[in-house]
């Protein structure tokens, strides 16, 4: 698995979650440089796994969050990316508790590895704090951050993203 991977984190989150590390064991591997036996023997189609095993909705949703929110790297970023969060943020108020659906679940754990990465890129290059004006934003990230099953997993080395945003969609 690629540590630095966003769905790949989704499935170690849950691992985590469910408790199946004795079970479920990491393999490392770089996805810039797969072994031979890689697309054969993990997964022939080549393509994100996670999609067969969420609900369609849910993924288009986020598919559409994300587009979004990496596409205002190259354009108003701020301005962009800011109707992304304010929906998060409305969306986090429709029941009670600090999470999507109230108490920790799915949908906060196909969330967060994008969430992580945003909020390091916007804070790093444009020194934009992403849940400013949005407490319960704050809240359910500041929450996952002391979620065990989450906290396992998160970027060990940030600046490795920010340098591929800046490689990737800022051309530097």
């Amino acid at each position: 698995m690629s540590y630095s991977c966003p769905f790949a984190q989704r499935v170690w989150i849950t691992r985590n979650y469910k408790g199946l590390q004795d079970k479920i064991k990491l393999v490392p591997i770089d996805l810039q440089n797969k072994p031979a036996w890689y697309k054969e023997k993990v997964h022939p189609e080549n393509k994100d796994p996670a999609k067969k095993e969420f609900g369609e909705e849910l993924i288009k949703y986020v598919d559409t969050f994300t587009k979004d929110v990496f596409g205002s790297f190259k354009g108003d970023s701020l301005t962009q990316a800011s109707a992304s969060f304010e929906y998060l943020e409305n969306a986090l108020g429709k029941f009670d508790g600090p999470f999507f659906l109230g108490e920790f679940s799915l949908v906060d754990i196909v969330y967060i590895p994008f969430i992580e990465r945003f909020q390091i890129a916007f804070s790093e290059l444009y020194k934009h704090d992403i849940t400013a004006g949005r407490p319960k934003f704050a809240t359910w990230i500041e929450e996952l951050n002391n979620n065990d099953a989450y906290k396992q997993t998160k970027l060990a080395n940030p600046q490795e993203f920010v340098g591929f945003v800046k490689k990737v969609f800022l051309g530097q």
